[in-house]
């Protein structure tokens, strides 16, 4: 972004996740410096636009009916601060994606959504406050449609559908999911297919089976805990009735891989937490396990008790992996719950036991996914054989190269199809192995802590009649 960009725009559009406050604060300074109008929204500015400086206009909620009111009455002259939705809108009304005014090489992934909401009420989410309990979704001749302007840029590889829980309503989905197959077909499968799910996903074999058919080869479950009583207090009961680790392994074993959300934190979490979790990730076989402390959102049914009990302390950074330091005060103590937490990163995300597990997920993982049935008996591309290349040169000379040599040997002895796949799981290792040195260092929390008194030495007044720590004025210099 180049200052010629926001000097030459009538006004700019920024919108983030709680997570990217700070890039959003940047941006929203740069525009003032320049008397630029900010126009913002998204799940940030929906959640704590009343802390937000220095933008000119709010649209708090779903974009599809006030974008449109709003640029009415801008051209009218007549705009209001704040617009807010008064309802959930028609999703099938939304637009289709300019993919074609972005430059597409510079992606890895590309993005699009099928639905928004989800049925369940977990006590730490804040989808059912953003979206909705009721999932609505798009037609399947619409979702088509914007993978054709996807792929109508030249783009193939990864699709990543965004959905919260991609499976809310099931009827619909499979729906959608008979027509995404033969578009897949028709074109050779130019789409690997990701997304976010439910757990009870394991509980239905058409749908397992229509996604594996449609291109999916990777799912994203809030697998939390192994702690039961954990569970019920955060309302996660569709985890306790099932088998997480029968459920898990069924994924895998019909050939998707299953990557996991784990929380640690919670109020019912005994002193034991940390050995258990270790021990629940290793069995699961889940290489990409996101590991985060419990952090209280705003406007959630946690962040309400808490804030009941008198146990906030601050805003959420949005950030629960990286951010060493919870919002509120935790029922255990807390230099345990810390090191505690930094022992399980640096447990998991050790050479030994991340090669370990991606192995046990190899092993798990049927023959049709290393030569799936689209795909079968194709060559290896340049593109892998180049990125196989890279990653043996560097990562077998690198501090743990007798690891990962012996990875890579058991995988090419075992099962020689996979070695595409586990090359990506290797150089995925060498991200985990780097973020987690630098996570798990002890001065993380005090560099955390130490943000936090800083990002609340100018405060403004909170709705709840007291002090709110991070509703920090920023100016443009900072």
């Amino acid at each position: 972004l180049t200052d010629d960009d926001i000097l030459s725009a009538d006004m700019v559009f920024v919108t983030a996740m709680i997570v990217q406050k700070d890039s959003f604060a940047s941006v929203v300074a740069r525009c003032n410096r320049l008397h630029t109008p900010v126009v913002a929204g998204g799940p940030y500015p929906t959640s704590l636009h009343e802390t937000i400086p220095g933008v000119d206009h709010f649209i708090l909620g779903e974009a599809e009916e006030l974008v449109p009111l709003f640029l009415r009455e801008f051209s009218a002259g007549a705009c209001r601060r704040i617009y807010r939705s008064a309802g959930r809108p028609d999703i099938t009304r939304t637009p289709v994606p300019r993919f074609d005014l972005v430059d597409m090489d510079l992606y890895n992934c590309v993005s699009l959504q099928f639905s928004r909401g989800c049925p369940h009420r977990c006590e730490f989410c804040d989808i059912v406050h953003l979206f909705g309990n009721i999932p609505r979704t798009k037609r399947p001749e619409q979702f088509l449609r914007e993978m054709d302007a996807a792929y109508r840029t030249g783009f193939t590889g990864s699709l990543f559908i965004v959905d919260d829980n991609f499976i809310g309503n099931r009827r619909n989905v499979k729906e959608l999911l008979r027509a995404v197959i033969p578009w897949q077909e028709a074109r050779g499968y130019p789409f690997e297919i990701i997304t976010e799910a439910s757990l009870d996903l394991a509980a239905d074999d058409e749908l397992i089976t229509l996604m594996l058919k449609a291109g999916f080869s990777t799912v994203f479950i809030g697998l939390e805990t192994p702690v039961a009583e954990s569970l019920a207090e955060t309302g996660k009961l569709l985890n306790r009735k099932m088998d997480i680790l029968e459920s898990v392994k069924k994924l895998q074993r019909a050939g998707l891989e299953v990557t996991g959300g784990f929380i640690i934190g919670f109020d019912s979490d005994p002193e034991t937490i940390f050995d258990r979790q270790i021990e629940f990730i290793r069995e699961l076989a889940v290489p990409t396990a996101m590991i985060g402390l419990l952090m209280a959102l705003p406007n959630t049914v946690l962040y309400n008790r808490l804030l009941s009990e008198g146990r906030i302390r601050a805003d959420s950074e949005g950030n629960n992996t990286h951010a060493v330091r919870m919002n509120f005060v935790p029922r255990m103590e807390e230099n345990l719950l810390y090191e505690g937490y930094r022992r399980v990163l640096r447990t998991i995300y050790t050479p030994k036991t991340y090669f370990r597990r991606a192995y046990s997920l190899i092993t798990r993982l049927p023959a049709s996914r290393a030569k799936p049935v689209y795909r079968s008996g194709r060559p290896l591309t340049r593109r892998e054989l180049r990125a196989f290349g890279r990653s043996l040169t560097r990562q077998g000379f690198s501090s743990y190269g007798i690891r990962y040599i012996g990875f890579m040997l058991k995988v090419l002895i075992t099962r020689p199809g996979f070695i595409p796949f586990a090359t990506l799981m290797a150089i995925q290792g060498e991200h985990f192995f780097r973020i987690t040195r630098e996570m798990a260092r002890p001065r993380a929390a005090e560099r955390s802590l130490a943000k936090e008194k800083k990002m609340s030495t100018i405060k403004g007044a909170s709705r709840y009649g007291g002090v709110r720590a991070g509703t920090t004025i920023r100016t443009a210099t900072e």
